[in-house]
């Protein structure tokens, strides 16, 4: 009975335990998918609690929303006149179609939140710094990867909030755009190229389902292998230089590392010297890495499809641009860009001044320069790379953590706090109903 249940066990878990090292190397290599990780990682690389496997979410997120999206287009046109009837019939009609497109909602805001929880990880831990010794590592660049990354994440959620041509859908968008128009001199051609035309209309609605399904799932797969090719080139997560400078200090390692280059006409020294210098620390990627990102895949997904369950994506009425929903708001990663824009917009008399280009533009842009040219106006050490608020980068790691403190105060008081006609209301008052009429 026991062996049978070891056998059963064996059956249900991963069972492939290489007998050799060369053995485990060599699935890494032979094998299609394996191919894609290095053949060893190092211990500080597969600990929780330094990568909270944010990485490998998005990237199950990313495979869900493909997967869904792609069933999802076998029922919708992309027609103002079909669009909507086409969800509602994936809502009322399709075998499972409530479920599939819940999951590819939830997996859409789901991806938003974890990308940028994994920016914040790689920010707080430092990871973003130059000081690697592998040749041909720069780590700002895949830091500015990442950042394009969620930037295409936020592009691709918010493309397919129009899609099913709702009164949800359609004055979201029509936020966004009047926002757009803000920015000075290009503001409203970036508006009419975005709407196709003067209005939303079927032109803007073609160009974003292009840019939803193909143009941006196409970048967003570029971008990824693009990302983790660097983080190989880079020599390995940032948790590898600050395992690297413990074994230095430890072992008294004072003399530079030798290097392999070819004639000594590149500069630096290999990966292979920062793995020499962790060795002992590091494990061959099969079965631990590949093991490790099955069991957060399916942990993950059994959580994504427990939510989906229970949680219904919405759909209002259909679209009608004479009566807009009191209040209009945008997703809720866009709501404290509106909630800004509101606060910045000052009313003296009959005179105002919109806060669209203040709370819009202005600011979101700081935002994001600051993020690119940090890796630069960031003079820690390399001590402090790959290591948790490292007391060296106090300062500027509280700074970040308190814009994120703001930034998520603005998407409260926008989702929670704002009622009919944009009025401020405490979270324990009830707003008053408005009549709607469609």
């Amino acid at each position: 009975m026991i062996e049978k249940l070891r056998k059963l066990k064996k059956q249900l878990t991963w069972t492939y335990v290489p007998e050799t090292e060369r053995e485990a190397s060599d699935a890494v290599v032979r094998n299609f998918v394996l191919h894609w990780f290095p053949s060893k990682v190092t211990s500080k690389s597969l600990s929780f609690l330094y990568t909270l496997e944010l990485g490998t979410i998005s990237i199950l997120l990313f495979a869900i929303l493909l997967i869904t999206g792609v069933l999802l287009m076998f029922m919708y046109v992309p027609s103002v006149g079909q669009a909507y009837w086409g969800v509602k019939d994936i809502e009322y009609v399709v075998s499972f179609g409530p479920f599939i497109r819940g999951i590819h909602r939830i997996a859409a805001s789901l991806m938003v939140a974890v990308v940028f929880l994994h920016m914040m990880r790689v920010f707080l831990t430092g990871a973003y710094k130059k000081g690697g010794k592998a040749i041909g590592s720069f780590r700002p660049l895949n830091w500015w990867i990442g950042l394009t990354l969620l930037l295409v994440t936020m592009l691709l959620s918010y493309t397919g909030y129009l899609l099913p041509w709702d009164q949800l859908a359609v004055w979201a968008v029509t936020i966004g755009m009047n926002i757009a128009k803000s920015a000075p001199f290009i503001g409203e051609k970036i508006a009419f190229l975005l709407r196709g035309g003067t209005i939303i209309d079927q032109n803007t609605l073609l160009r974003w389902y292009v840019a939803h399904v193909v143009l941006l799932p196409l970048f967003g797969v570029i971008l990824i292998v693009w990302h983790m090719w660097r983080i190989r080139k880079d020599g390995g997560l940032g948790s590898v230089e600050s395992l690297a400078e413990e074994r230095i200090v430890k072992d008294k390692i004072v003399q530079k590392g030798k290097t392999y280059s070819l004639m000594g006409i590149v500069t630096g020294a290999t990966p292979a010297i920062i793995s020499h210098n962790v060795q002992g620390d590091t494990y061959f990627s099969s079965p631990q890495l590949t093991r490790r990102i099955l069991i957060v895949f399916t942990i993950s997904a059994v959580i994504l499809l427990g939510i989906a369950f229970i949680y219904k994506a919405p759909l209002e009425a259909p679209a009608s641009m004479i009566i807009p929903p009191n209040p209009a708001k945008a997703p809720w990663y866009f709501l404290w860009l509106q909630e800004l824009v509101a606060d910045t917009t000052i009313r003296i008399g009959s005179f105002t001044i919109s806060g669209g280009f203040v709370g819009g533009i202005l600011v979101p842009g700081v935002l994001i320069l600051a993020a690119v040219l940090w890796p630069f106006l960031d003079k820690s050490g390399p001590e402090a790379i790959g290591v948790w608020f490292h007391k060296n980068r106090r300062l500027q790691n509280t700074v970040f953590i308190l814009t994120v403190l703001v930034i998520i105060a603005l998407i409260f008081v926008g989702s929670d706090m704002r009622g009919p006609y944009w009025k401020l209301y405490m979270p324990w008052q009830t707003w008053p109903k408005t009549p709607t009429k469609f």
